[in-house]
């Protein structure tokens, strides 16, 4: 049985094609994928990221306890801004990549669908003393309003002025008479929000926004559309780019890993392998021919295997199909031709310097 976002009626209503993604019923798209890309590329798309855990972190122990379960550090955070970072296993493995915000009274974890239940309990089990650990999940509706026209369709249903909001930053405010918490974040390198409020505003909220974005032709964003967004920045996916078997400094993700804070769990793994060197990197890659990577084809040069696809689609922002992998070091060079085994056909492919596309607003 799968379950259903406080949104599900809305995507049903526009068309989406609903498939079950992370033990949900989500929309993978409406108009179709490339479309919806350029349409966040070009002007706005709102998309329901409900499906996501929220768990929050309350108690005089919770900055000790979120700069101890995560690589980044907390105690760098203002109140109100927030964060990227991720979980480790005690050998550098990724339990799970997330976005911690620094609230007045609490932390806010914003974790991956799929990993809501591991990532909870992974939690429970490094709670210290002094601390509570609430998911809040299902009361929580979460939107995405992203792409250049998302601060004007936001400003005039919001109290709080947007253009002073920095990136990575939120506030608390009013979104169409509903008390929200507003962030400038997202996980498509375009300018835009993610507006989290109570499940039971959920249709108001969204008909309200689709209405402001309405001069602009704003249109729902299917989660295909989200997977070519974050593939064009080179934003990992967990499940894909990154998971227990691969570690931060490998995944590109060093600047999220502050192996000076006092511990983490994971850290020492972690320091390990950067003493003793990579054996492989993340590489984004675009192929020179028409044929599109897939996960888990091999990664070649000079008929010899040096890793294998993680990610790969085709690219509509700049016309070409990319990809993500993991390759040997010394093979991670940007510039370095390689090919790629799409159906036992050796296919030509260079590493590029990512992000592929390079004309995104986030401010």
């Amino acid at each position: 049985m799968f379950k259903k976002t406080p949104f599900y009626g809305k995507h049903v209503e526009a068309g989406g094609k609903i498939v079950p993604f992370a033990g949900f019923e989500m929309p993978i798209q409406f108009k179709g994928i490339l479309h919806e890309v350029k349409r966040v590329r070009s002007t706005v798309g709102i998309f329901d990221v409900s499906h996501m855990g929220r768990v929050e972190i309350h108690g005089p122990n919770a900055m000790r306890f979120v700069s101890e379960l995560t690589t980044n550090d907390p105690y760098a955070l203002n109140i109100f801004q927030a964060q990227y970072s991720c979980m480790c296993y005690p050998n550098g493995g990724i339990v799970d990549d997330l976005i911690v915000y620094r609230l007045p009274d609490k932390f806010l974890l914003v974790i991956n669908a799929a990993n809501r239940e591991k990532d909870y309990q992974w939690m429970i089990e490094h709670k210290l003393e002094g601390i509570e650990i609430v998911d809040v999940s299902d009361e929580i509706a979460q939107l995405a309003v992203q792409g250049p026209m998302a601060e004007p369709t936001m400003q005039p249903l919001v109290d709080i002025d947007l253009s002073k909001m920095k990136y990575y930053w939120g506030a608390n405010g009013k979104v169409a008479g509903v008390h929200a918490f507003i962030s400038r974040t997202g996980y498509t390198g375009e300018d835009g929000f993610e507006i989290y409020f109570s499940v039971k505003y959920a249709s108001e909220v969204w008909d309200k926004i689709v209405e402001a974005g309405r001069s602009f032709d704003i249109e729902s964003i299917g989660l295909g559309a989200r997977d070519t967004l974050r593939l064009e920045m080179k934003y990992c996916l967990y499940g894909n780019d990154i998971d227990e078997t691969t570690n931060p400094l490998e995944a590109g993700l060093g600047w999220i890993t502050k192996l000076n804070k006092p511990n983490f769990v994971g850290k020492e793994a972690i320091v390990r392998q950067k003493e003793e060197g990579l054996k492989r990197k993340l590489v984004g890659f675009v192929m020179k021919s028409k044929a599109i990577p897939r996960q888990h084809y091999k990664i070649f040069k000079q008929g010899r295997q040096i890793g294998e696809v993680t990610s790969g689609n085709f690219s509509p922002s700049i016309n070409q199909p990319i990809g993500l992998g993991y390759v040997k070091i010394p093979y991670d060079e940007v510039n370095t031709e390689i090919e790629i085994d799409c159906r036992e056909k050796l296919e030509p492919a260079k590493i590029i310097k990512p992000p592929f596309y390079t004309q995104r607003t986030h401010k």
